[in-house]
Formats: structure tokens, sequence, C-alpha cells
């Protein structure tokens, strides 16, 4: 079993992913922030660390409070893949580069795809919103505001 989480201070802000694994009594975790980004990106970017870093085959079932990420990659993903990576209304699909990584991460796997409300109690979801905010605290008080500020101007540019 696996859950993630992804958030960000501002949407566009400080962002940060996290992922705790469950399996046969074993807990393992990861976690990771980025200067500039999005809540979306940090949602897709906590369920590719947590399956590329399954190192066997498995079956999972993988528990998110993300309806864009469950919704993307279990509705959307085969028709955007059809169209070129176009959406139905044949504009670009936002967030292009994490879908093609994360397609790529599930492919060796058979993963149940479970939504679960956030910040509702459930332990392992709320113990991914604490690594994740950890991981935002870590880099604030290791980045300068200006180099913050550099990073969300750059990722504000390349996104328009």
């Amino acid at each position: 079993m696996i859950h993630t989480d992804g958030g960000c201070q501002g949407n566009p802000g400080i962002g940060a992913w996290a992922w705790v694994a469950e399996y046969k009594g074993q807990v393992w975790e990861g976690s990771g922030a980025v200067a500039a980004t999005t809540n979306n990106r940090m949602e897709l970017q906590a369920a590719i660390e947590a399956l590329t870093r399954m190192n066997q085959t498995c079956a999972v079932e993988l528990h998110t409070d993300s309806n864009y990420l469950r919704d993307g990659i279990t509705k959307w993903i085969a028709g955007w893949k059809r169209n070129g990576w176009r959406t139905a209304a044949k504009e670009p699909v936002k967030n292009r580069d994490l879908w093609q990584a994360l397609d790529e991460a599930t492919q060796r796997h058979r993963i149940e795809w479970k939504w679960l409300k956030g910040h509702a109690g459930h332990p392992l979801n709320e113990h991914c919103d604490v690594l994740a905010g950890k991981a935002m605290e870590k880099l604030r008080r290791e980045t300068s505001p200006a180099a913050l500020k550099d990073a969300l101007r750059a990722f504000e540019t390349v996104r328009s």
C-alpha cells in the first residue's frame, strides 16, 4: 500500500511531495521540495517518486487525495496519448512531462488507484502531509528569499 501527497505554499509557489509505502509490516517514506511549482505537479511527483522506488513488479494499492492524479491516470491519459498529448479541446496537456513520467512508472505494476479525502484523519495521508510540510520548511531555510522569488519568476515565465 502506498499513500502519496503533494502540496504548495502559494499555487504556484514552494511545493513539496511525499509518499509512504507499507508492505508486510515494513514502512518506507520519501519526500522532496521544489522552489517553484504547482500543487498538481507535486501530486504527480509524489506518485512518480513512490512508484520508481519500487524495485520489483507488484500489485499496488495507491491512495491519493488528488482527483486530478487519479482521474488523469485512470480516465484521461489514454485519450491524451491517442491525441498526441492534446486534450479533448485540442489544447496541450498541462504537466505533460510528469504525466509521461508517471505513465512510464506505472507500466511494470498493477495499480489500483484509490481516492481518499485529504486532511480527514487518515494516518498515512496525514503523515505524507507532514513530510511534505517539513520538506518545504527545509527548502525555505536553505534558500534565500531572493532565490525563491527568482525561481517563481522563471517558473511563471515558462508556464506562460
